[in-house]
């Protein structure tokens, strides 16, 4: 078992350093993909103090620690001996990196799920660097504007998919987990990572501020006969209606009141001022995408 531990360090190491050369910057990762170091501050910082984010000099601070630097890589993996994969940290500079994490799941098809909403919103899907995790998803790496911040998101664009923004990581192809090792993608290697579509890009992003009261937390679905998931979308801002519709047409579905909640929906939708045939075709694919007839 040491041997086999010893030998998923040595590559872990030169994995990280070619994609460092690559310009991503890369932290080392344990076998639970999680961050490798743990946090200095893990004892003597009190609660109410200010979170540090590295400047006290220190290794363990997750993805604040993530470099280009060769030396620096080396240190970070020579202090976490027990690495046995790397982080490439998303949000930073040149690429800007944006992760789009499908998951697989017996009830959900996010691939479907992502090509639907291609097709809803009008952009177009492209090649991309892809990487295969042991499970059986898959992470597509794309590149945002500079400036703009996306933020991670676990089901929020639609279930199934995860996004990973600034302050996110993905793990890099050839590192080695407890379930097994993360690979590229056939005929994905030689590509870098493709800018995120405009219309995509604008689903990751939060509503815009304004004067309003700040929309409510997505609810459960249980309770009340589902008057939280018609809240949710009454209080949809231009822009997210349609997501925000999908994202409760399913939460319904997934929990026994689909059928009966349909209606209201629509007419929620309808009232924010997304079109009625446009309304009732997001509930139907949200129908067909928990398993469920519309």
């Amino acid at each position: 078992m040491a041997t086999i531990e010893r030998q998923a360090r040595t590559p872990a190491l030169a994995n990280a350093l070619s994609a460092a050369e690559r310009g991503l910057a890369v932290i080392p990762l344990s076998q639970t993909k999680h961050p490798a170091l743990r946090s200095p501050h893990h004892i003597d910082q009190a609660p109410a103090e200010p979170r540090c984010h590295g400047e006290c000099g220190r290794f363990g601070h997750g993805v604040y620690d993530a470099s280009t630097d060769p030396v620096r890589i080396r240190e970070l993996f020579a202090a976490a001996p027990w690495a046995t994969g790397y982080g490439i940290a998303c949000g930073l500079p040149p690429y800007h990196l944006i992760g789009v994490d499908l998951d697989t799941k017996p009830s959900t098809d996010s691939a479907a799920t992502l090509r639907e909403l291609a097709l809803r919103h009008l952009f177009t899907i492209p090649e991309t660097v892809v990487v295969r995790t042991p499970s059986g998803g898959r992470h597509l790496w794309l590149t945002g504007p500079a400036g703009v911040v996306v933020p991670n998101s676990a089901g929020r664009l639609a279930p199934g998919i995860d996004i990973r923004g600034a302050g996110g990581y993905l793990v890099g192809p050839g590192s080695r987990t407890d379930h097994g090792v993360y690979t590229i993608a056939p005929g994905t290697a030689h590509l870098t990572p493709a800018a995120c579509p405009p219309s995509l890009l604008r689903l990751l992003l939060p509503p815009p501020r304004t004067n309003r009261p700040a929309p409510p937390a997505p609810p459960s679905a249980s309770g009340d006969h589902g008057r939280g998931l018609v809240q949710f979308v009454l209080s949809a801002h231009p822009g997210q209606r349609n997501t925000r519709l999908f994202w409760a047409a399913c939460r319904a579905y997934d929990n026994g009141i689909g059928p009966a909640l349909a209606a209201p929906l629509a007419e929620a939708a309808i009232a924010t001022g997304l079109p009625e045939r446009e309304a009732r075709a997001t509930i139907a694919s949200a129908a067909r995408m928990t398993g469920h007839r519309p």
